[in-house]
This record gives structure tokens, C-alpha cells and sequence, in this order.
């Protein structure tokens, strides 16, 4: 993992697309920011999950970004 600041959404990506970017980087500004190692199991384990929902949410944006056709000019923001 890098440090790296976000870089700025760009394409085709709707406001929605944006949403689900931006929720997953919260989600994984405040796994970095807890303290892992003094999460009971149960809240490492729902830590888990979490971040793994978040993945799957974005390996799906990535597949409707790089399969769908770019959207119709009235559906860009």
C-alpha cells in the first residue's frame, strides 16, 4: 500500500460511480486509522467484511466502467 493522495476521478464515470469510489476510500482511511490490534475479534472479523464488500463493490464499478460503452452524453455529469 502507498500514501499516495487520491488522484481526481476523471472519464466516465457518473455520480453514482463517484459515490461508491469515494465510500470505499472512507472505508479504508478509517481501517488505516483503527488501531487493528486492539479490535476484540468480532470487530476484526466485521472489519473484514466490510472491506472485503467494499472490494467487491469496486472490482463490479471496474467492470461496468471498462465493459460498458461510455454513457450517453445526457447521463454524464
Amino acid at each position: 500500500m502507498t500514501d499516495e493522495p487520491s488522484r481526481p476521478l476523471t472519464g466516465h464515470l457518473t455520480a453514482t460511480h463517484r459515490t461508491r469510489i469515494e465510500f470505499a476510500q472512507r472505508e479504508l482511511e478509517s481501517a488505516r486509522a483503527d488501531d487493528l490490534a486492539q479490535l476484540p475479534a468480532e470487530g476484526l472479523i466485521l472489519r473484514v467484511e466490510r472491506l472485503r464488500g467494499r472490494l467487491d463493490d469496486m472490482l463490479h464499478l471496474i467492470d461496468e466502467i471498462t465493459c460498458a460503452s461510455p454513457p450517453p452524453p445526457s447521463q454524464r455529469d
